[in-house]
Order: C-alpha cells, then structure tokens, then sequence
C-alpha cells in the first residue's frame, strides 16, 4: 500500500462518515475518552459503525450479544438501534477497558439499555447459558481473532433462527489467503470462515475493505431456520 493510496482511502471514508455517519458528542467523546485512557486505537471507523447499527435496525434487533467492547464506541451504534425495550450484552477481556466503556454508554444514555460483563469471554459464555437467556438476534464479534470459531460456535448456540452474525476484521491486510500462516488470529479467523462456510445451519459470506482502517473486511452470516 502506498502513501497516496492510503490518503486516498482515509479521504474517501472521511467524506463518507461526514455525510453519512456524523458523529455526534457522546461518540466524539467516546473516542476522546479511549484515547486518553490508552486504549488501543482499533474501534470501528464511524461509517463501519452507521453500517452495524443500519443492519441491527433491518434486522428488527431486541437482543445483541457483542464480544469486545474496547471503549464501547461500537457499542453505542449498536445499543442506538435497540427499541426501549431491547438487550445488549458485550463482554470485554480488559477491567479497565470496560470502565471507560461504561463511562462512555452512560454519558450517551445507553446504561439502561447495555450491560458490560468483564472477563475472557470463554468463561463468561457458559454462565451465560445458564440463565437461559432470551435467544440474540444480532452478534458483533470484534475481540480475540485466535477465539473467532469458538466465538462464532457460541453465537450460534444464543441466536434464534433468523440471526445476524458479523465477525469482523476477517482480511488481516490480505494475510487471511496464506493457508499455511502459523499467526493465531489468521488461524482462528480462517477456522470461524470454515465453520461459516460449512456449518448447515449457516448462510454467510465475506467482504475485503479499504479504508481508514486500511485493507481489511467483515463476514455476514444469517443463522437458518
């Protein structure tokens, strides 16, 4: 990727989210907050984040299950496509991640509407189960690329027929294609592709993107009825 290539993504998506996706103070701050709490700069960009929240209102969502949180930027598209009545639920590895997540979601007046439960999701998912909770019908996953499969096995296991699930970050700058990669989030993230493309209860496909956060994509799978 050359310089002027990768301005002229960042251009092309700036102008996108400025006209399509502006962003308003609680996300602003949002960011601010992330930022001057060190969290890593990965969230979602702003016309990434519209597109969630876009295909969680298609899809009529009450219930959203997410895995990683970060600084709950994300987190708010998406809890802003629930109705008054509407669930999510995000787990987020990092303690001091969530506390600026939480900070963030109740600045922009989401806490009633989103609980963040810290911890590896992994151990979080199973006590989860056991509440035998209404079934999820929207699944962001966005944490650990080494867990995707397992993250996508349990999506499936919580979502009704019907459901909506978007792993993202699936290019990993074009590495995804090299089969012999020894990297884990490539493996974890080739793994979650496979259960996709050969789960019978699954529908899915896969996009590669350009843009502010360079050449990367999201997989879209709908669970079947």
């Amino acid at each position: 990727m050359s310089s002027s290539e990768s301005k002229l993504w960042n251009d092309v998506d700036a102008y996108f989210s400025t006209l399509l996706a502006p962003e308003d103070e609680a996300l602003t701050a949002a960011l601010r907050d992330s930022d001057a709490a060190g969290l890593p700069h990965i969230n979602v960009a702003p016309n990434q984040g519209k597109l969630l929240q876009l295909l969680a209102q298609v899809q009529g969502a009450r219930r959203i299950l997410e895995f990683g949180t970060l600084g709950g930027y994300s987190t708010i598209w998406l809890a802003r496509a629930l109705p008054e009545d509407g669930r999510l639920i995000s787990f987020e590895y990092e303690v001091r991640h969530a506390e600026v997540a939480r900070r963030n979601l109740d600045r922009a007046g989401l806490s009633r509407l989103v609980e963040v439960r810290v911890g590896p999701a992994l151990e979080s998912l199973p006590k989860l189960a056991d509440e035998n909770p209404e079934p999820f019908d929207f699944v962001f996953i966005d944490a650990d690329k080494a867990n995707n499969r397992n993250y996508v096995e349990w999506a499936l296991k919580l979502t009704r027929p019907g459901a909506l699930i978007v792993l993202d970050n699936v290019v990993r700058g074009g590495r995804i294609a090299d089969a012999g990669s020894d990297d884990p989030g490539i493996r974890g993230t080739r793994a979650a592709l496979e259960l996709i493309a050969s789960h019978p209860r699954v529908s899915g496909t896969a996009v590669q993107t350009v843009g502010s956060k360079g050449h990367d994509g999201f997989a879209l799978a709908r669970v079947l009825d």
